[in-house]
C-alpha cells in the first residue's frame, strides 16, 4: 500500500472522515479522507499501481462478467438493459457526421454493441482481459488495454460510465480525455455521489465507497471544480435513479449478511424521492462540453 499519490488536490488539507472495509476481496479496513475545500473523499492508502488488479479478482465484480445466476446478477443485467437504451438516447443527441465514440472502461461490450447498432462508429478501453476478452467477441474489435493505447485520433463523445473513480492519476487521465476529444465534442461521466441520501444512510456500508477499487469519491461540486481546470464546459447533469437500488440492495448485504430486498427497495426509493428536492442523486451523469 502507498499513501495518497498524484492527487489533484492539496494533501495537508486532508481530514478523516470515515472507515471503510473492502467486502469484496480482502476485508482490509481503508480509511476516507475529505478536502472540505473542494467536497471530495480520497481513499487511503491507496493501492500500489502494480496491486491493484488483485482487488478485482473477484466472481462477484460483475461489470467484468456476463453472470446471469444469482438475485443480484439478474438485478444488474436487468437494469443494464434498460440502462443501455437511456445512456443510447443521450449520445444520439450528440450525433455528427462522422459519429465517433470512445467508451473508457466498456466491460463486456454491450454498450458498445448498441452503440455501433446504431450506427456510431466506436472504440474501447478495457484494462480487464476477461472482459476485454468478451467485448473482443461481441464486437469483432481490439479493444485498447490502457487509454495510451487508443490510437490518436479525435472523437465526438467519451464515455466513462463509473470509471473515474478507478483512477489513480486524476490530471494526467482528463488531460489525455482532453487531447482525444473534438473541439465542441462530448465528454460523460457518470460517477457516485457520497452526498447521496442512500450514502449518508449506510455509512461505512455504503456499497459505492467500493474501497481501495475506488479511489476517489465525488460530489457535484468536486466534479465541477475538477473539469474546470481543464476548460470543460458542464452542460447538463443527469441522475441515475435506478443506482440509489441497486446499490442499496449491496449495502444491505454489507451491513447485515442479506440482501433484505425490500429494505433496500425502500431505502433506494427514500433517496430518490429526497433527491428530487436536493438534486443528490445516488449517482450523477456529467456532460461537459470541450470549449
Amino acid at each position: 500500500m502507498q499513501e495518497i499519490t498524484n492527487s489533484p488536490i492539496d494533501q495537508t488539507e486532508l481530514k478523516p472522515y470515515l472507515k471503510c472495509q473492502d467486502y469484496m476481496v480482502s476485508n482490509k479496513i481503508f480509511e476516507l479522507k475529505i478536502d472540505s475545500k473542494n467536497q471530495l473523499l480520497v481513499t487511503n492508502p491507496q493501492p500500489k499501481a502494480e496491486n491493484l488488479a488483485a482487488y478485482y479478482q473477484s466472481e462477484t465484480y460483475i461489470s467484468h462478467t456476463d453472470a446471469n445466476k444469482s438475485l443480484f446478477d439478474k438485478i444488474y443485467q436487468s437494469v443494464k438493459k434498460h440502462t443501455l437504451n437511456q445512456k443510447l438516447k443521450l449520445i444520439n443527441s450528440f450525433q455528427t457526421q462522422e459519429n465517433t465514440l470512445l467508451d473508457i472502461g466498456c466491460g463486456t461490450g454491450d454498450f458498445l454493441k448498441q452503440c455501433r447498432n446504431n450506427n456510431w462508429n466506436v472504440a474501447g478501453v478495457e484494462p480487464n482481459a476477461n472482459a476485454r476478452d468478451l467485448a473482443n467477441k461481441k464486437l469483432q474489435l481490439s479493444i485498447a488495454t490502457i487509454l495510451e493505447d487508443v490510437q490518436q485520433n479525435t472523437y465526438d463523445v467519451i464515455t466513462l460510465w463509473h470509471v473515474l473513480e478507478h483512477v489513480a492519476d486524476l490530471d494526467t487521465y482528463i488531460s489525455q480525455l482532453k487531447k482525444l476529444l473534438k473541439p465542441n465534442g462530448r465528454l460523460i461521466i457518470a460517477v457516485p455521489n457520497y452526498q447521496s441520501y442512500d450514502a449518508q444512510y449506510y455509512k461505512a456500508f455504503w456499497a459505492a465507497y467500493d474501497v481501495p477499487r475506488h479511489l476517489w469519491h465525488f460530489s457535484k461540486k468536486s466534479i465541477q471544480n475538477l473539469f474546470s481546470k481543464y476548460k470543460f464546459e458542464l452542460v447538463a447533469i443527469k441522475p441515475m435513479k435506478f443506482d440509489s437500488f441497486y446499490v442499496s440492495l449491496l449495502s444491505e448485504k454489507n451491513k447485515t449478511g442479506k440482501s433484505n430486498p425490500l429494505r433496500a427497495f425502500y431505502i433506494g426509493l427514500l433517496s430518490n424521492l429526497k433527491a428530487f428536492k436536493k438534486t443528490n442523486y445516488s449517482s450523477h451523469i456529467y456532460v461537459f462540453k470541450h470549449k
